[in-house]
């Protein structure tokens, strides 16, 4: 392995010139990763009977919000090193220089995607599920601007696949290789997705449990990679920041996902093992006449399918949870 890899090279640019344009990798980086999210979530809505177009509207306000979200945590948690004594003006606002913490993002892109869902009369649970794959896309796509930052490496090392870094802290050799760990996060988080839309072919889990998957399986890669890291990071009580966030990830993870008992729908699971798609029109809606139209002007709006359960109706997905209702409407640098 040594004979075939050796090393992974500093990046040879930083930018990609086309003409008079200039495009910096690290954002190209987050924008490729944002456009795999979204195709990917608008084809899991799709196929559980809802309209794609939703997922780019609520997209439209999740992905602005988890951008402000993100730099808001990296300024926070990088306040006392990089930002106090007036340096935030004006940079606190270069975003295209790195520095988005990924825990800020997934909060308030969440809470903006919640927030937009209801008010589209769209069943969050069911949409984050959508979502719970093509977040860790989006992550792992993004984490490549780093390696074009060169950031974010950890501790040195021996292995065939150390990083190469042009200008290594001032205590270390100038030939010194370190963990690459932008590209071990990356690969984690690859193989979140992928488990998480593998295991969905085998199992049915109650609405809303998948992206509890995804917070529990996020919050164990980045603990392991957190502890190689070596760039400066603001501490409590001796342990690094997002070190407590991934210990809050796994918690918060683990406690939705098996609330109430058994996140698997029995019946559902059942169903999709005999042959059956239980999520293939899993979504039944009613359009949300916008305010101010008339009777005329909703006679314009698609009209929903078949009423499989009456009049305002929603679909349920086998055993939900006791007390809430299964599916309807429901209530860097990167760090």
């Amino acid at each position: 392995m040594s004979l075939l890899f050796g090393s992974i090279p500093s990046p040879p640019f930083q930018e990609l010139v086309l003409g008079p344009l200039h495009f910096r990798m690290y954002g190209l980086c987050i924008a490729l990763g944002v456009l795999a999210s979204v195709s990917l979530a608008r084809h899991r809505w799709a196929h559980r009977g809802g309209d794609p177009e939703d997922i780019t509207t609520v997209a439209l306000v999740a992905v602005p919000a988890g951008l402000i979200g993100a730099r808001l945590y990296h300024v926070i948690t990088d306040w006392p090193d990089l930002y106090s004594g007036g340096r935030w003006w004006p940079n606190a606002f270069l975003i295209w220089k790195g520095g988005l913490g990924i825990p800020g993002g997934v909060l308030l892109g969440a809470v903006a995607a919640v927030l937009m869902a209801r008010r589209m009369k769209m069943d969050w649970k069911l949409m984050a599920d959508a979502a719970a794959p093509a977040l860790p896309i989006a992550q792992a796509i993004g984490r490549l601007g780093n390696y074009f930052n060169q950031e974010l490496y950890g501790r040195p090392t021996s292995l065939p696949w150390g990083l190469q870094v042009e200008n290594p802290p001032l205590r270390y050799a100038v030939d010194t290789l370190f963990h690459p760990t932008f590209l071990y996060e990356a690969l984690w988080n690859l193989g979140l997705a992928g488990l998480i839309v593998l295991l969905g072919r085998r199992l049915v889990l109650k609405p809303g449990r998948w992206f509890a998957v995804y917070i529990l399986g996020y919050g164990l890669g980045r603990l392991w990679v957190e502890s190689l890291r070596i760039d400066f990071a603001n501490e409590v009580l001796g342990l690094r920041v997002n070190t407590w966030i991934s210990f809050f990830a796994i918690i918060g993870g683990a406690t939705w996902l098996f609330w109430k008992g058994s996140p698997v729908d029995s019946d559902a699971t059942a169903e999709l093992r005999s042959g059956g798609d239980p999520l293939a029109d899993l979504i039944h809606l009613e359009p949300a006449v916008p305010t101010g139209l008339g009777e005329s002007d909703s006679d314009l709006i698609a009209k929903p399918g078949p009423d499989l359960d009456g009049p305002g109706s929603e679909v349920s997905v086998g055993d939900s949870d006791a007390g809430e209702p299964a599916s309807g409407i429901n209530p860097e640098e990167t760090t």
